[in-house]
């Protein structure tokens, strides 16, 4: 395992579309790995590929309940909303409110190919559409309703 660099804002890998992965290997094993050690040392609760360079459909959440690994997720059921305040190790000191889903369904594959379903809900569910939306090419200031520093940036829930 290695410590990754985290990729800043500004980096134009940060607003690309990621590739869909389609071999399930060595390779994605110890890209998982990396990425895990590095949330884990920057005190961070996901991460996606794209912040570590790579634009696969890959992303890590730990929100306190153990590490999940997304290969290839998608979001396949939402409901209700959470307005709640978040952040990103790739734009650090920044944090802007947000509207996402209470609870999420996500399905997904693990690092061997398993295609598996699971649920987040508040935090879990935040971390799953903040992670899911990087590998879109979003960040979660483009999802912001509200800075911190009280600029407001209006935009509609999620849809």
């Amino acid at each position: 395992m290695a410590l990754r660099t985290i990729v800043l804002e500004g980096d134009p890998i940060l607003t690309k579309k990621c590739r869909e992965v389609t071999k399930f290997d060595l390779r994605l094993h110890e890209l998982l790995d990396d990425m895990a050690e590095t949330m884990y040392h920057a005190k961070g609760v996901g991460l996606a590929a794209p912040q570590v360079g790579f634009l696969k459909r890959v992303a890590i959440v730990d929100v306190g309940d153990g590490l999940i690994e997304l290969i290839n997720p998608v979001i396949v059921e939402h409901e209700g909303e959470r307005k709640e305040s978040e952040g990103c190790l790739s734009y650090p000191g920044k944090s802007a409110v947000t509207i996402r889903p209470r609870i999420v369904k996500v399905t997904a594959f693990d690092r061997d190919g398993n295609k598996f379903d699971i649920a987040g809900k508040d935090l879990k569910a935040q971390a799953f559409c903040h992670e899911i939306d990087h590998l879109d090419g979003i960040s979660f200031l483009e999802r912001a309703v509200s800075i911190a520093k009280g600029e407001l940036v209006l935009k509609e829930s999620f849809k």
